[in-house]
C-alpha cells in the first residue's frame, strides 16, 4: 500500500469503466447515463484507516445487542422465555432483509452535497442510536421488539452504506485487503463491545448506550475526514419508480451469468454453514457429554480462538488474493478447509477435536468471505447501482440465515440412535458437502475472474 494518503491514481475513468456502468435514462440518448459510476482510484492508508474504524463501529453499535445485551434485556422483561429472542431478532432481519434492496436503490439515486451513500450512513447510525434507546427503556417485549426493528433498519443501513462506498471506491487491485481488514474489524468488534457491555453490566441502559454512541462517533469520523464528495454531477434524471423498485429484488442471471454464479456459490456455501453453526451449543453438550448450560464457558474459549483464526484467514486470503491477481483459488481453499473443519467436528468426541474442528471452520469462512466479497465487486452487473445489486447479494447470506435452523431439525433427527442422540454426525456433513459445491461454482462457473 502506498505510504500517503493522497487519492491521486484514478484507475477508471468517470462512467467509462465497462459498458456496464451507465445505464440509459428512458428519455436521454443512450449514451447519456441515469448515474454514473464515480472513480475508481487506488486508496491511501488514511482513507482505509477510517473505513475500518467505520466498519468496526457500526458492528460494535449492531452486534452487542445481537450477541449478548437483547438475550440480557428479555431475560429481565421475560423470565424463562428465550424463545422470544428468536422472535425479535428474527422478525428485525426480515423487515430489514424486505427493505434492504430499496434501501440501495434510494442511496444510488441519490443527489446531494455529501454524496450518495453518506446520507445513509449519518442517518442510519442516528436513528440505531435512537432505537438503542428504545429497546433499553422499553416497558414490554412487544415494545422492544418494535424498537430493534428500528435499529435493525438503522444500523444495517449504516453497514450497507460502508459496503457500498468500497464498491464505489476501491480498486480491482485493492479489493481483496480492504475486504480483509475491514471484514477483521467486524469480528473483533463485537469482542470488544461485550467487553464494554460487561464493565456496566449494573445499569441496562449503558449496556446498550455505550457500545451504540462509542459505535455512532466511529461511524461518524469516517465521512468527516474522508468526505465521499457531491454526488449531484453522478445522478442526473433518475429517480425511484415503481418498476425499478420491483426490479430491484432481483436480476438477469441470463445477461450477468458470473454474478448469477457468484449469488449461487455464495448461497451453497452460507447454507453449509449455518447447518454447522445454528446448533453449536447443544452439538457441543451432546459430544462432551454436559448440560447445555455448562457449555457456555467452552463455546466463549472456541469463540475467541476462532476470533483469532478467522483474522488470520481473512487478512492472509485476501492479502494474498491481490498479491497474486488470484480469487476463486483462495474461495475453494476456504471451501476445502471448511471440509477439513466439518469433518473433524462432525467425528469429534473430545474438547480438542472439537477445538481443532472449529479453528478450521472460522478460518475458512474467513478466507471464503473476504476474498468473495472481492469477487461480488468485480462481477457487479453495473457499479453505478452498487447499493441496488449488493442488497442483492445479502440474500444469498441472510435466506441460507433463516432456512438452514428450519431444515437442521429434520436432518438431526433422521437416524437417530437407539438412545435417542441427535444425528449431529450427519448435519456436520452435509453441511461440509454444501460448503464445497458453493465453493466449486464460484471457482469453476465464474469467468471474468482469475
Amino acid at each position: 500500500m502506498p505510504h500517503d494518503d493522497r487519492d491521486v491514481s484514478v484507475v477508471v475513468p468517470l462512467a467509462k469503466a465497462t459498458p456496464q456502468d451507465a445505464v440509459a435514462a428512458p428519455n436521454e440518448p443512450p449514451d447519456t447515463p441515469e448515474i454514473e459510476a464515480p472513480p475508481l482510484r487506488r486508496v491511501g492508508r488514511g482513507y482505509l484507516l477510517w473505513l475500518m474504524t467505520a466498519s468496526f463501529g457500526g458492528s460494535l453499535a449492531l452486534m452487542v445487542p445481537l450477541s449478548y445485551s437483547l438475550a440480557v434485556r428479555i431475560d429481565d422483561l421475560a423470565p424463562g422465555h428465550e424463545e422470544q429472542l428468536g422472535y425479535v431478532t428474527g422478525s428485525a432481519q426480515v423487515v430489514y432483509l424486505v427493505l434492504s434492496p430499496l434501501i440501495g436503490l434510494w442511496s444510488d439515486r441519490t443527489r446531494s452535497r455529501l454524496g450518495r451513500r453518506t446520507p445513509f450512513m449519518i442517518g442510519g447510525t442516528l436513528l440505531g442510536t435512537v432505537a438503542l434507546v428504545g429497546v433499553a427503556l422499553a416497558p414490554s417485549v412487544l415494545l422492544l421488539g418494535l424498537a430493534w426493528v428500528v435499529g435493525m433498519i438503522g444500523w444495517s443501513t449504516t453497514g450497507q452504506a460502508i459496503q457500498n462506498i468500497q464498491a464505489d471506491r476501491v480498486p480491482e487491485e485493492q479489493r481483496g485487503r480492504i475486504s480483509a481488514l475491514t471484514s477483521v474489524m467486524t469480528q473483533i468488534a463485537p469482542v470488544v463491545g461485550i467487553g464494554l457491555a460487561y464493565v456496566v453490566a449494573s445499569s441496562t441502559f449503558l449496556v446498550f448506550l455505550l457500545p451504540g454512541v462509542l459505535g455512532a462517533a466511529l461511524v461518524v469520523l469516517f465521512p468527516v475526514f474522508k468526505p465521499e464528495g457531491d454526488s449531484r454531477a453522478l445522478v442526473h434524471t433518475a429517480g425511484v419508480t415503481l418498476r425499478n423498485m420491483i426490479t430491484s429484488y432481483g436480476f438477469n442471471a441470463r445477461k450477468y451469468p458470473d454474478f448469477g454464479w457468484n449469488w449461487l456459490g455464495r448461497f451453497v456455501f452460507f447454507m453449509g454453514l449455518y447447518f454447522n453453526t445454528t446448533f453449536g451449543t447443544f452439538f457441543y453438550a451432546q459430544r462432551l457429554d454436559l448440560p447445555v448450560k455448562e457449555v457456555a464457558g467452552i463455546v466463549a474459549v472456541i469463540g475467541t480462538i476462532g476470533v483469532v483464526a478467522a483474522a488470520g484467514g481473512a487478512i492472509g486470503g485476501g492479502f494474498l488474493s491481490d498479491k497474486l491477481g488470484r480469487r476463486k483459488l483462495f474461495t475453494l481453499i476456504g471451501s476445502a478447509v471448511f471440509v477439513a473443519g466439518a469433518v473433524t467436528e462432525a467425528f469429534a468426541h473430545s474438547l480438542p477435536q472439537l477445538v481443532v474442528g472449529a479453528v478450521l471452520m472460522q478460518f475458512a469462512i474467513a478466507v471464503f468471505g473476504a476474498v468473495d466479497q472481492a469477487i461480488v465487486f468485480a462481477v457487479l452487473p453495473d457499479r453505478a447501482e452498487a447499493g441496488r445489486y449488493l442488497a442483492v447479494v445479502g440474500f444469498a447470506q441472510k435466506i441460507p440465515s433463516a432456512v438452514a435452523p428450519l431444515i437442521a431439525p429434520l436432518v438431526i433427527t433422521l437416524g437417530v440412535g437407539a438412545g435417542g442422540e441427535k444425528n449431529y454426525t450427519q448435519l456436520y456433513l452435509i453441511g461440509a458437502v454444501l460448503a464445497l459445491v458453493g465453493g466449486l461454482i464460484v471457482k469453476f462457473k465464474i469467468k471474468s475472474v482469475r
